[in-house]
């Protein structure tokens, strides 16, 4: 099907890839083009009304709104995961869906590391005590507020042994730590990395980081079973799908100290219901989904988002997924 020259742009949702920092020109520079910061379910549909390109990154375009849009022959996921398209319907229109692989790597996997310093090592409640009443009348030269944990030689057990996964172990190694990952089917283990089950993992692990997709298999994969299985002394970390975890069981191990810490960037509803256990759970880290978002990550999904458009206009699709 020949690509009509210069279609109509829409993004659905920018603001999450460029709140104000990034420029949008290259995307410009590719046709008419319009940007909506959010939009909202009910009006996908009447806003990629025309274009031939549209670009998502959580609005979804399920069957009725790629039904609708009668011109649309691209779809490009500023992201890696591409759960928000009805990827059959489009392959049955014959639309072309890519997504960014890679893009966050290292910046994911530095807020791994983040999150388990700050479970370890308290540095954010030790500053915040320095400055406020807690140093200034300490009867001591220093003081400090709970366990502080050293990770070398603890065991880092990683979930899902992909691009993030792998750095995740290439930082845990430098930092002296033993480390257990389940096998890859898309990578070879290093030698510094030991195979092992997800079973070993839990119970073996000081530090456990998830970093395997959802899928039917994986949802509810960290249940209360497996927080039993897990050291009264290690620590949980969750960078990859919020339904990974039974959020009320790990929430009630924390709570009951069986658990001694977790650090999560997801959760199973974002953003979060009021109600939600481990808003409140003891010794639980949350962050915004935020992993994924350093300015330079960010750069390089624009980059790669734009090279997508322009590949699909030049008739040489890349990075697709359906």
């Amino acid at each position: 099907m020949d690509n009509p020259p210069n279609p109509r742009i829409c993004v659905l949702d920018g603001h999450t890839l460029n709140p104000g920092d990034l420029s949008w020109e290259g995307l410009r520079a590719l046709g008419p083009c319009e940007i909506h910061a959010r939009t909202p379910a009910a009006e996908v549909a009447a806003r990629a009304a025309g274009a031939g390109v549209v670009l998502t990154n959580k609005a979804l375009l399920g069957a009725a709104q790629i039904a609708a849009l009668a011109d649309l022959r691209f779809i490009a996921v500023t992201a890696t995961g591409v759960n928000v398209v009805d990827l059959e319907a489009a392959r049955a229109r014959g639309i072309v869906v890519s997504n960014v692989p890679g893009y966050g790597t290292m910046s994911v996997a530095q807020h791994v590391f983040a999150l388990l310093l700050e479970l370890t090592q308290r540095v954010g409640d030790h500053a915040r005590a320095a400055r406020g009443s807690g140093w200034p009348s300490a009867r001591d030269w220093c003081f400090w507020e709970g366990r502080l944990v050293e990770l070398d030689g603890l065991t880092l057990g990683i979930v899902g042994f992909g691009e993030i996964g792998s750095a995740v172990a290439r930082i845990g190694a430098a930092f002296g730590m033993r480390v257990l990952a389940t096998p890859s089917r898309r990578r070879p283990l290093p030698g510094d990395v030991r195979e092992a089950g997800i079973d070993e993992i839990f119970a073996r692990g000081d530090v456990v980081s998830l970093h395997c997709p959802l899928t039917p298999e994986t949802r509810g994969l960290v249940d209360a079973a497996r927080l039993a299985s897990m050291k009264p002394t290690a620590f949980l970390i969750n960078t990859a799908r919020g339904p990974l975890v039974d959020e009320a069981a790990l929430a009630a191990a924390l709570d009951a100290g069986r658990l001694a810490g977790a650090g999560l960037d997801v959760l199973s509803q974002e953003p979060p219901a009021p109600g939600n256990p481990l808003l409140t759970a003891r010794n639980c880290l949350l962050t915004p989904h935020l992993a994924w978002a350093s300015h330079a990550a960010r750069s390089r999904l624009m980059d790669a988002t734009v090279a997508n458009v322009r590949a699909f206009l030049a008739g040489n699709p890349v990075n697709v997924v359906s």
